[in-house]
């Protein structure tokens, strides 16, 4: 099998989309974008080592809530804030997925030169 030989901007954008997506794996963000989820993984690897960041962290899954609504307002409150922040993250993950949707049609539609 030949090799692929992905840009950089291509390989920036994929890691940005495994970081900003809650709870994604690998294997979900490589099958989505079409790579193979060694190759994303190293990546991520190689982006992390490049900002400083341990290996090891690992961003935390997301779990799914109780219905319960607790009735002492700080936890209630710490409950919105995770929400918020999961809201947040979703966002940066669409906007991401939308960004290399946009950048994969701009190139097919140059390839179209019959």
């Amino acid at each position: 099998m030949a090799l692929k030989d992905y840009s950089d901007e291509f390989k920036a954008d994929a890691v940005a989309l495994y970081e900003s997506t809650p709870g994604a794996t690998y294997k979900s963000i490589a099958a989505d974008l079409g790579v193979n989820r060694a190759t994303l993984r190293e990546w991520v690897l190689r982006d992390r080592t490049r900002r400083g960041v341990a290996a090891a962290s690992v961003k935390p899954a997301v779990g799914h809530r109780a219905a319960v609504t607790p009735s002492d307002p700080e936890e209630r409150v710490r409950q919105l804030e995770a929400r918020v922040a999961e809201l947040e993250a979703s966002g940066r993950k669409l906007a991401t997925e939308r960004d290399i949707l946009r950048k994969a049609a701009k190139y097919f539609a140059g390839e179209t030169n019959w």
